[in-house]
Formats: C-alpha cells, structure tokens, sequence
C-alpha cells in the first residue's frame, strides 16, 4: 500500500529547561491575538457599536471562556467516568484534553457576562467573534497534524493517505488538514464575506448563525474522515459524538439567523 511519510515535526517548538512550548499552544495564543486584532479592525466600520478598548476587554472574557469551557467541555462530554473518579486530573491539562463545543459554550456565556457589562449588543459581539474564530480553528486544527493526533479513518487506496505515529501501519486520511481547510480556510472566506455587507453587519445575529452552521456542517462532513475516538467509537448508525455535539450547533445557528431578521436592521453608534 503506498502512502505518504507523516512529516515528523517535534510537537515541542523549542523548551527551556523544564518550560516547554508546544506548537498546540502556539495555536491557541495566534489564534486569539490574531482573532482580537482582527476585530479591532473590523469594529471601526458601521455600525461600530464597540470600541477598540472594549475589544482588549473582551479578550480576557474569551481567553477564559475558552481554557474554562474547552476543559469542562472535554471532561463531561468525552470522559466523565475517568475524571470523576480523578479530579485532580481536571487540572492537569499539559496531558491535552480540549473540546470545541465545550470551549463554545464557554465563549458564549463569557460573550453574554461581556456585552452585559459593556452595555453592548450581544448579537454584535458575536458576529465579530464569529469572524475571527475560524483563524484559531485553521491554526488548532493544524497543529492536530503537526502533533500526529486526532488521525483519520484508514485510507489504503488514497493516493495522499498517511501512517501516522501511534496508528499502526495502516494508511488513513489526514483528517487534520480537511478540517483546517474546511474549519479554518472556507468558513473564514464564508462568514468574512457576508460581514463585507453592511446591511448583513447592521442585523446582528446572521453573521453568528451562518457560522454556527456552517461550522455544523463542516465539523459532521470531517468527521466522516476521522477516527473517532478510541475511548468513545462510533455511535448509533456509524454516528459520532463530535456529530451529534453538531446538531444543537446547528439549529441554534438557524434560530440566531431568523430572530436577526425579524429584529430589523441596527443604528450606528452616535
């Protein structure tokens, strides 16, 4: 069976002394110093309901929506037997153990805390978070493949499958890098397009739902390239947990888009 050499790129990008810095990391931090100047950009154009300055403020909302809801996340959707039984294991997150849904619920709920302090509109807040997650999703998902993890389903006769480390010596998808291409690459060009319009940026809420969407889709499409996870395996009809964590995604997206435009367009701010 032919298959291309999984490139070996040390999952540490350089350590000092007993301080390690990992490229899963590296992914995490770009992702949001890029996400937060991107929006600081972005909220100078009509309607321009926030300020630069509230958007440093919100970085520290999300930062801990993220780490706080990616753990929790992974720990009561994936493994709660394990860390029930081990709490202290919580804690213990330079092992790895992240989830995206849970680190979205963490993100919506730090966005509604935000927008109720800031006295912004939260539909606004995360039409902007919408643009700028797709860049930490590309990066995350990237860094997937350069740690040789979260692999793909065995792929003999595909001319660009891989053998990844810790896998066996089967042949899979590179699941990693549909996912950042889909994820990252086309959701960014999608939900950066729309926000091009002013009349779509003026109804909050469709920006949002247009990426929870299509997030939904994307994420239940690279599944079906993907190995589930070993401690979970495939659900009922060949389903996974990652698809089915999609489904209320998706339908919330929806919701977000009808309630926007029956909300009717916004005013800029005086």
């Amino acid at each position: 069976m032919f298959a291309i050499a999984f490139p070996a790129i040390d999952p540490i990008l350089f350590q000092i002394g007993p301080i390690a810095i990992r490229w899963y990391a590296l992914a995490y931090i770009a992702g949001l110093f890029a996400g937060v100047w991107y929006i600081r950009w972005q909220v100078k154009f009509p309607p321009a309901l926030m300020t630069k300055d509230q958007v440093d403020d919100l970085f520290m909302w999300i930062l801990g929506g993220v780490i706080l809801g990616g753990r929790l996340g992974y720990v009561l959707f994936y493994k709660p037997g394990e860390y029930l039984s081990d709490p202290i294991s919580i804690f213990k997150t330079w092992q790895g153990g992240m989830s995206f849904h849970g680190g979205l619920v963490g993100v919506i709920i730090a966005i509604l805390l935000f927008a109720r302090h800031a006295k912004v509109s939260k539909w606004y807040v995360g039409d902007h978070i919408a643009c700028a997650v797709p860049i930490g999703l590309g990066l995350g998902r990237l860094a997937n493949f350069i740690n040789g993890e979260l692999w793909g389903r065995p792929a003999p006769d595909v001319p660009w499958a891989m053998v990844f480390p810790g896998a066996g010596d089967v042949p899979r998808h590179p699941s990693q890098l549909y996912q950042a291409f889909l994820e990252g690459l086309v959701l960014f060009a999608i939900v950066n397009l729309l926000w091009r319009n002013e009349e779509i940026r003026r109804r909050p809420g469709i920006i949002c739902g247009v990426f929870l969407i299509g997030y939904g889709v994307f994420r239940i499409i690279g599944e079906t390239f993907r190995e589930p996870d070993n401690f979970i395996g495939f659900l009922a009809g060949g389903t996974t947990m990652g698809q089915w964590l999609c489904i209320p995604m998706i339908l919330f997206g929806a919701y977000s888009i009808w309630r926007a435009r029956r909300a009717g367009p916004v005013a800029s701010a005086k």
